[in-house]
Order: C-alpha cells, then structure tokens, then sequence
C-alpha cells in the first residue's frame, strides 16, 4: 500500500516503494526546502504532474555517473573544443528550469515544482550550468549538491551536444570540489551513452549516507567557462 505523508512525518523506509511503478514511494506532503532536503538525504525525490498529489519515488536500481567514468565521445570532444560554446554556472537558474520545463517529458516540472527549485536555488543548494552560443541560451542542466553528492535534475538541448557540453562542465566543476557521484535517478540511453550506470539502490544509499555528511557548506557556484 502506498504510504500517505501529512505534515511533516518522515518517509517510509525506502525498502517500502513499489516495483510497478518501480520506487514509488508515497504521496502528499509540501515541496518546502527542509522535506526537499530530507528527501535527497534519504535517496528520494520527487516526480509528479501537479495534478495528483506529490509523489516521492526511490526506484531499485538506481541510475548514477560516477564523475571519473563520464564517456566523451569524438563529437562532443569537438564540440567541447570548437564549437564556441560559453557555460556559465548559476547564472540564468530560472531560464534553465523554463527550458527543462518545454521539453516533452518536462510536463512534471509545473509550477510549484519550479518555485521549490527556485527556493533551493535561493538558499546555495540547486545550481544550474547554461550553455550559450553566440550569447544565446541553447541547452543546459540543474540539480541539487549536498555534501559532496549532487543529485541531477534535468537538462535540455536547443542545439547539438549544448546539453552534453553542460553535463561534462558539471563533472569537470564536481570533480574539482571531489564530488565523485551524480545520481542520475532513471535509466535513459543518453545517460547511459555518456557513461552512467544502473547499481541496486542498496549500494546507492550506501554511498549516498557517506557523500551528504560532508559539512560542504551551500552556496552560489558562479561563474563562465569558454
């Protein structure tokens, strides 16, 4: 039976969540900053329309890159090197959640899922990365770092490989912080094309617990990359 969250009680064990729909989890609560927070910390997260309420999911397994795993391949080498891509970091975080939201698969990204990341954003803790060309914005990524773990969201693409650029400026950004992990959330062949790879969420929440302990304080990361 799916659990139902009133207030603020704590979620189920994560060992509860459904197999179909794989790790659904529960449903109800706020998107305040504080249940977001215990969320990632508990290897959850959420994923709804805005119709129903909110639904809290911990799929079994767990789609994660490991940032000295992430695959370049010979195309996005160029783009990385050529293409005259700019990134910048926690420069345009609103434009990139409005590009993650007009993608096909963006309709779980409504209204109040924007304003709780926006908050997040407000208090050093999601961060996005943007991709530009020629001054416009054409791709990008966001997600959340606690600790040394970073949890990523979403990203979106208005030109070949923007969004590839942006990811491996991430891994390049975690890398320098040593942040070794991003969980990934759910398999999709884009993700695994670059690198990343499903482990049972046992293993996950093991290395989870360990990365969000760090005392890493949250924080603006700005600045632009060419």
């Amino acid at each position: 039976m799916l659990a139902w969250i009133e207030g603020k009680e704590p979620f189920p064990p994560v060992e509860r969540a459904l197999k179909n729909p794989n790790g659904l989890l529960a449903a109800g609560g706020e998107l305040s900053t504080e249940r977001l927070l215990d969320a990632y910390r508990s290897g959850v997260f959420p994923w709804y329309t805005g119709v129903e309420p909110v639904l809290w999911w911990s799929p079994d397994p767990r789609m994660v890159l490991r940032c000295d795993e992430l695959k370049v391949s010979r195309s996005l080498g160029k783009s990385l090197r050529n293409k005259g891509f700019e990134v910048a970091v926690d420069m345009a975080f609103a434009e990139v959640l409005e590009g993650c939201a007009e993608r096909p698969q963006g309709t779980w990204l409504g209204g109040d899922m924007k304003r709780a990341y926006l908050r997040l954003h407000s208090a050093g803790y999601a961060h996005s990365f943007e991709t530009r060309l020629n001054g416009k914005l054409v791709g990008g990524l966001y997600g959340v770092a606690i600790g040394r773990m970073f949890f990523g969201e979403s990203m979106f693409s208005r030109a070949s490989d923007a969004s590839k650029v942006a990811l491996a400026t991430l891994v390049r950004e975690l890398r320098a912080r040593e942040f070794p992990l991003i969980d990934c959330q759910m398999h999709t062949p884009l993700l695994a094309s670059l690198g990343a790879r499903e482990i049972p969420r046992r293993a996950f929440l093991r290395e989870l617990a360990a990365l969000v302990n760090y005392a890493t304080p949250p924080g603006k990361w700005s600045r632009v990359e060419t």
